[in-house]
């Protein structure tokens, strides 16, 4: 009896210096945010007239192209211009994705709130020539990137930031 009371006491002293919490993540270890950014797939250019064109059957092969190559991608969120060339270029992968797509205006990329609402998440934006590679420039804090040649519909910029560094990778799919 002594010795099963004297384990109880042991047991109970043991589990009593173990601290069962959960660890604690690093408050040093800063987030990683990643934005992958393209232009809208081809559009049709047959009513030089028509400011909000669908896209064309090359930009309808282009969009299903984007959709295969982000499907191993988790998006957090996806944000598009309220154009139909930049919607229809991103639904199938807003579908796949079960994200919603949020619409930007491009008169304001990259905002203060734009900045702290995508932190840490993983992040698909769809624009236009002028405004992508200008989003890619706001996220880095420098005019690096011209616009994009009309005819570029195939470049993906992919912008890592963790902490205050941040890395460009730019790839063309064809």
């Amino acid at each position: 009896m002594k010795k099963l009371f004297a384990l109880c006491i042991l047991s109970v002293l043991l589990f009593s210096c173990v601290d069962m919490k959960q660890p604690k993540p690093e408050a040093n270890v800063p987030e990683i945010t990643t934005y992958y950014l393209i232009r809208h797939a081809e559009k049709d250019r047959s009513d030089p007239n028509n400011k909000n064109p669908d896209l064309n059957q090359e930009g309808i092969a282009r969009a299903a192209l984007w959709t295969k190559i982000f499907q191993s991608i988790k998006f957090d969120e996806i944000y598009s211009t309220e154009y139909k060339r930049t919607q229809q270029t991103v639904s199938a992968i807003s579908l796949k994705s079960d994200v919603k797509l949020t619409p930007y205006s491009p008169d304001n990329l990259y905002s203060e709130d734009f900045k702290m609402r995508t932190q840490g998440k993983t992040v698909l934006v769809v624009g236009h020539s002028n405004t992508t590679p200008q989003f890619v420039n706001k996220i880095i804090g420098e005019e690096k990137y011209p616009n994009m040649d009309d005819t570029d519909n195939g470049s993906l910029y992919i912008v890592t930031v963790v902490g205050n560094k941040t890395k460009v990778q730019v790839l063309t799919i064809d």
